[in-house]
């Protein structure tokens, strides 16, 4: 019996135990190798059981959530300690099946081990590629104006869910002099410490809000002021707004924080809203600036702040259900697009029909599996595919620089590298000094003059950026030396061939994102290093979520991508490909032909991709946007109007490639409408069990706004954490996603149950709040546990046993943990009076050398099956030939400390020598 078998039983349901049926209680030694790792134990009591881990040094407080998982498989979300050194997890969260491992992860990077050294060596020092060709302008030149600086400071809001009212704080540039009404771009930061101590150490930071006497609240956000100052130098009004008292509570809230950050978002542009109309009620920074122009906002957030404002970009459109929402008045600005930057995106849930800018840093070491990229992927065919969404990928960025109050030697409170550094091991990428790795400023820079240009494309109109975000393969001079990279989708993107829909694939493997199945999923998780697009949700098997993957040992064997009814490319200039190939590889050359509805097939041209800098902890393996014109197509009379099939044909030697998607591409940037969609937000319902009778519960879920549409649902099984899915059209007011809880009452206590639904965008539709469910929690006390002895006085050569008891029977596996103490007087068990192999299966120890038996480690939990009211604790004795006197041992129940509980007995057993 392992460790984590024990915490299965612990975390456990009724239907596991019930399913398991064990007759005989399992101990488990506190040190068995297999027994719970390094930092981790169990703590708490009853009901209030947790799974505790603690590392030596603080885990700095971040963007991506600390996942407690067993294998693949997600435990759940532990809530931190003030410290940052202790997580622990209610086992009522936590998954009931057996477990295999434990892990601590934050987006995909393990913080409770050291990263494997076995791939480390696997890939070739990154070098970074040539500098692509300037583009036509360069938005990262400052502007003609002067610019005025100030701060406002405003009443706190009070949002759902949190108890402590969130700041209103913010920091303004703007430009000065300038006339008329100018555009407003609002910038939020993200998950960060709140609060350090003057003078301290690099260690004196907290969560807390307010903070303490002696503590000084971290100004986040004014760490943006190089790219407000460079917007505003350039005709924009811009404001910085201060979300510390959404970081210090977000961790109780199921979707991290974006509905709070949503609501504060709004709350500061109804303010801004206002003053527009009545300019003498604004502060003085505001009245010294320019009029905003609300109709021409651009949202930019960092982090946790970019899922933030995604999600301010959709309740200013789609509103949320009112009990969740912070902010409930007249929208009366409009998002003409988002700049986010290294953010997380818990639900998936972009915005399809407002453009997106995603910056994706190739050294990120907080959001390392850089999941902003399913702001683009996510948007395919969810609505009219109008608005652009651009990944720029830039290599060598980390995840703080691009705020200067997260930056060491800029910042006024303690600020760290994200990517963390291993000495003995340098990253061939990300190690700073390395060629590919860039500094704070160099970075910073790059950040602000990407920002600019998407605010020159989204809120200026100016369709001669387009190139530096659209994957055209320009750059912005002013981000030099930084090597940035994008693709896209959308814009004037027409049909495409997408592997999530319906598709037959010859010659290559039609793979899936996110599934357990090696042979299955499109990256094995061997792979050294991940891939963004297939950055993981909180399933652990997705449906529709798909690429090819094309392996090849030698030339020209073409893989064949045929969707269920032709497409048309009529009024494309290109064909564009987004491919990704192993990081570190050049030169991979594929050759790319389509068929039309007849018959006929043309080759269209040859494309050669480049992998990523990369090593084993980076997600380098992202696509490249290629392309071909469709020149050849009309020579040979094509009909571009049906096309049927489209052909890759390697011909490089050997090789892999991964197709994400092929589209129609012509240039420019066509006006957004924005479609009138449903919206789903799911909810959760909290429960007691009750004492008797069965009572059918529903999960809650909201479906509001205009038309019908398509969602992905997914039933987690509480048991195996495993997900069922199934596609559901969904209408304002409907009940079409109707999942029932059967919860059964009884008076034997139990573990709480915690039934998740998630809920994903497919087709005409948004979503709001992703997760939710019922959770039902037990209402009944803890058996009293009770030691007492069966035989405690035997001769060498017997067995010793005690009873250990419990008042009553109770749904779930009872561990209890007890340990053998000195004895006070007398002589006391050795290591050589005791049966070998029970010395090895409870205590992991051998006999030699011979030493007390309570010096041997044993401290042993013993699991008292689901329905049984009691197991035995036995110590098999060995006879010898050797004359001794009485011996005796001690025992105890324990806490989860190992210490002796205050209240119980401690037994004592005797053995006497053999005549």
């Amino acid at each position: 019996m392992t460790a984590v078998a024990v915490l299965a039983a612990l975390a456990g349901s009724p239907g596991l135990a019930q399913a398991q049926q064990p007759t005989t209680g399992r101990p488990l030694s506190a040190t068995d190798d297999n027994g719970l790792p390094p930092g981790w134990r169990l703590g708490g009591e009853g009901a209030e059981r947790e799974l505790v881990w603690r590392t030596p040094e603080p885990v700095p407080m971040g963007d991506a959530r600390v996942e407690f998982r067993t294998g693949d498989r997600l435990l759940g979300l532990p809530t931190p300690s003030k410290d940052g050194r202790t997580f622990r997890l209610d086992l009522g969260e936590a998954s009931t099946a057996r477990l295999t491992d434990l892990q601590v992860l934050a987006a995909g990077r393990r913080l409770d081990a050291a990263a494997s050294e076995s791939n480390r060596d696997s890939l070739a020092p990154a070098q970074p590629p040539a500098a692509l060709p300037p583009g036509a302008v360069d938005p990262g030149k400052p502007g003609s104006y002067r610019t005025v600086t100030g701060e406002y400071d405003l009443d706190p809001v009070k949002l759902p869910g949190f108890d402590v009212p969130v700041e209103m704080r913010a920091e303004v540039v703007a430009p000065k002099d300038a006339t008329g009404s100018r555009p407003l771009a609002l910038f939020l930061h993200g998950r960060h410490p709140t609060c350090y101590k003057p003078g301290g150490t690099e260690d004196d930071w907290t969560g807390d809000w307010p903070c303490q006497a002696d503590m000084k609240a971290i100004p986040s956000h004014q760490g943006y002021l190089r790219d407000q100052q460079l917007l505003a130098s350039q005709g924009y009004v811009t404001v910085s707004i201060s979300a510390n008292g959404i970081n210090s509570q977000d961790w109780t809230a199921e979707d991290g924080g974006a509905q709070a950050r949503s609501s504060l978002v709004r709350q500061h542009l109804a303010r801004w809203a206002d003053w527009a109309s009545h300019p003498a009620t604004a502060p003085g920074v505001v009245r010294n600036a320019p009029k905003a122009d609300l109709s021409r906002v651009l949202l930019v957030g960092h982090s946790r702040g970019g899922e933030g404002v995604n999600r301010a970009a959709m309740d200013s459109l789609y509103p949320p259900p009112a009990a969740q929402d912070g902010y409930r008045g007249p929208v009366r600005w409009k998002v003409r697009g988002t700049v986010l930057i290294g953010p997380t995106i818990f639900g998936q849930n972009p915005v399809a029909d407002v453009p997106s800018v995603t910056i994706l840093p190739g050294c990120d070491g907080d959001v390392s599996d850089l999941q902003g990229e399913v702001y683009v992927d996510g948007t395919r065919g969810v609505s009219r595919g109008t608005a652009l969404h651009s990944a720029v990928y830039m290599i060598g960025a980390n995840h703080n620089y691009f705020n200067s109050e997260w930056t060491p030697g800029q910042a006024e409170a303690p600020s760290w590298d994200d990517f963390w550094e291993d000495e003995e091991q340098p990253d061939p990428v990300c190690s700073a000094g390395t060629a590919t790795r860039l500094t704070a400023d160099q970075q910073h820079k790059a950040g602000a003059t990407y920002i600019a240009a998407a605010a020159r494309l989204f809120v200026g109109g100016d369709d001669r950026v387009r190139p530096l975000l659209d994957g055209s393969g320009r750059r912005a001079p002013s981000a030099d030396p930084a090597r940035v990279l994008t693709h896209a989708v959308g814009a004037r993107r027409g049909a495409g061939f997408l592997p999530d829909g319906q598709i037959e694939v010859t010659g290559a493997r039609l793979c899936s994102a996110i599934d357990p199945d090696p042979a299955v999923a499109c990256l094995d998780p061997e792979t050294a290093g991940s891939s963004p697009h297939f950055a993981w949700w909180e399933t652990g098997r997705e449906s529709g979520r798909r690429a090819v993957a094309l392996k090849w040992s030698a030339p020209g064997t073409a893989a064949r991508v045929t969707p269920a009814e032709p497409l048309s490319l009529a009024g494309s200039k290109d064909l564009a490909l987004r491919v990704f190939v192993p990081p570190n590889t050049t030169g991979t050359k594929l050759d790319v032909a389509v068929t039309d509805a007849s018959g006929r097939r043309v080759e269209l041209g040859r494309v050669e991709v480049d992998g990523l800098p990369g090593s084993d902890r980076t997600a380098s393996y992202w696509a490249r946007e290629v392309r071909v014109p469709l020149t050849a197509a009309t020579r040979a009379g094509l009909d571009l109007k049906h096309v049927k099939s489209l052909e890759l044909t390697p011909r490089s030697r050997s090789g892999q490639a991964w197709l994400m998607d092929a589209w129609g591409w012509a240039p420019g940037t066509p006006a957004v409408k924005v479609a009138a969609l449903p919206r789903v937000d799911v909810g959760r319902l909290t429960v007691e069990e009750g004492d008797s009778g069965t009572r059918t519960y529903h999960v809650p879920v909201d479906i509001s706004g205009h038309g019908s549409g398509q969602v992905r649902v997914y039933v987690l099984d509480p048991d195996t954490g495993l997900g069922t899915d199934k596609l559901v059209t969904v209408r304002p007011g409907s009940n079409a996603i109707d999942v029932p809880v059967e919860v059964k009452g009884d008076t034997r206590f139990s573990y709480d149950v915690q039934h998740d639904v998630l809920v994903k965008a497919v087709r005409n539709a948004v979503v709001g709040a992703h997760r939710g469910g019922v959770t039902t929690q037990n209402d009944d006390p803890e058996p009293v546990i009770t030691l007492t002895p069966v035989a405690d006085r035997v001769t060498e050569g017997e067995t010793l046993a005690w009873r250990m008891s419990l008042s009553e029977p109770a749904d779930v596996e009872i561990w209890q943990p007890v340990r053998v103490l000195p004895v006070t007087e007398g002589a006391e068990l050795s290591t050589k009076d005791v049966d070998p192999q029970w010395l090895l299966d409870y205590a992991g120890d051998v006999p030699d050398p011979e030493r007390p038996l309570s010096q041997a480690n044993l401290w042993v939990w013993m699991g008292i099956p689901a329905g049984s009211t009691g197991i035995d604790f036995e110590v098999p004795t060995i006879k010898d030939q050797v004359a001794e006197p009485t011996e005796s041992m001690r025992l105890a129940l324990t806490d989860y400390d190992a210490e002796p509980l205050p209240d119980r007995p401690v037994l004592t057993g005797t053995v006497l020598d053999a005549p």
